[in-house]
């Protein structure tokens, strides 16, 4: 074994000894579901743990014991768990029925919130997912250039459907598993933040593309932000390329009160979002120009069509509303500084510890790379250790501390200082022991 081998092991030891009715739980669901789970995201050795509740900033197992909760389901519980007025909303929705097979006021009041929030969409329609918003949003630029070919990132995630799901990780140019061979030739893939590079093949391909798509802080692909003139330059060269440019917020709008293309000072054609609209439950949706969303007007003939059973259902609504009317701009400020601040004092955390390592990111969203920094693309967060960013999972779970197996941390209102300074502790004791190891010489002819 060599040193980080050898400490992960009691590690592992510990959290089965900790965890025996997740376990159990996980056998039993192996038997109804391939792998013993249901989002390949949340898995993780030697298996997943089962959340019996959460309140505010915290989570118990199935076993009783508590966490912190620096995951907050992927960034889409902006308030924490049951906050009282989502949680009242929901309670009130429920007593009216949740979903009634036609439009609802709600509906109208928060596309209504989000339009005024982001002045750039000026249409906008609901779905129940972020892969749906983006496949949405993408069918709507093809429909209204006529061309069939998109740009998106290497490295960048923007949900499940065949075209997005192309180069999501190293090797870009491979092929994933049961994805259309036509769908993988409509994909031209840029560089995150290379702009000369992403810009040329734009103009190369611009008479085929209907639209490139990206993240202003790439979330799966590792809490990167984009820089300014990366975003703002890809505005410049698709206006002049008669190209759509539609910028996935469904997990940056929760990092400004108008998403981060207010931060940014873009507009672009498209929008989708997700995530913290919906209150905790599921939901996407797009939005933009009122010429491109006109696709989708059932009142004029070859309208795109788009159904979905739980379109805007007035449970989610009702909990859409209630969330954002409590993230108003001083809430978006205030949730903002925290994570800078934490994010900071991380950084400070390793560098004290002498360790390879950055935590990146933007306000209330980070992500921990052993990698040596700066970090500013996805390739340089895949030629990190992840045998340490494993090893810190498992150390921080076992010291109360939830995050995703990836070390993406995320932060909630329900959080406050005292929250904070738990977590760094927790973080500064879980790192100290990996940095020792990774320090440490591996014996002669040790594996790799």
């Amino acid at each position: 074994m060599n040193p980080l081998e050898q400490l992960v092991a009691p590690e592992l030891a510990a959290f089965q000894s900790r965890t025996p009715k997740s376990r159990a739980w996980y056998e039993r669901a192996a038997k109804v579901m391939p792998g013993g789970d249901t989002r390949t995201g949340t898995f993780h050795l030697p298996y997943p743990l089962f959340i019996s509740r959460g309140q505010g900033c915290r989570l118990w197992d199935a076993d009783g014991n508590e966490y912190l909760d620096f995951l907050n389901n992927f960034t889409s519980l902006l308030h924490g768990h049951a906050h009282p007025k989502v949680h009242q909303a929901l309670i009130e929705q429920g007593t009216q029925g949740t979903v009634h097979g036609t439009a609802n006021e709600l509906q109208v009041l928060l596309a209504e919130m989000l339009t005024a929030r982001v002045p750039s969409v000026e249409r906008l329609r609901f779905c129940n997912s972020g892969t749906e918003a983006t496949l949405f949003a993408l069918r709507a630029a093809k429909a209204f250039t006529g061309r069939v070919k998109i740009m998106k990132m290497e490295g960048g995630y923007h949900g499940s459907h065949d075209q997005v799901a192309v180069a999501m990780a190293p090797p870009y140019d491979s092929r994933p598993a049961g994805l259309s061979p036509g769908a993988l030739s409509e994909v031209i893939l840029g560089r995150y933040n290379d702009l000369d590079r992403t810009a040329s093949l734009i103009r190369q391909h611009r008479d085929e593309l209907a639209a490139v798509i990206v993240e202003p802080v790439m979330g799966a692909g590792g809490s990167i932000p984009a820089a300014a003139e990366f975003i703002r330059g890809l505005r410049t060269v698709t206006e002049e390329c008669g190209v759509l440019l539609i910028l996935d917020e469904i997990i940056t709008f929760r990092l400004g009160y108008g998403g981060m293309q207010e931060h940014l000072g873009v507009r672009p054609d498209l929008t989708a979002f997700g995530k913290i609209i919906g209150g905790g439950l599921p939901i996407g949706a797009f939005g933009g120009r009122a010429d491109v969303m006109a696709t989708y007007d059932p009142t004029r003939p070859g309208a795109i069509v788009h159904s979905g059973t739980y379109n805007g259902n007035a449970a989610t609504m009702a909990a859409g509303i209630a969330t954002l009317e409590l993230f108003d701009r001083p809430a978006v400020a205030a949730l903002n500084a925290a994570g800078d601040g934490l994010r900071a004092r991380l950084n400070g955390i390793i560098a004290n510890h002498g360790v390879d390592a950055e935590v990146v990111g933007f306000g209330s969203t980070m992500q921990l790379h052993f990698a040596k920094g700066p970090i500013t693309t996805p390739a340089q967060t895949h030629a990190g250790n992840r045998a340490a960013q494993q090893a810190m999972h498992i150390s921080l779970l076992n010291r109360g501390a939830f995050t995703a197996a990836r070390q993406m941390y995320v932060l909630s209102t329900a959080m406050n200082d005292a929250t904070l300074a738990d977590f760094a502790t927790q973080f500064e004791a879980a790192l100290g022991p990996i940095a020792a190891a990774l320090r440490t010489p591996e014996p002669a002819g040790s594996a790799r």
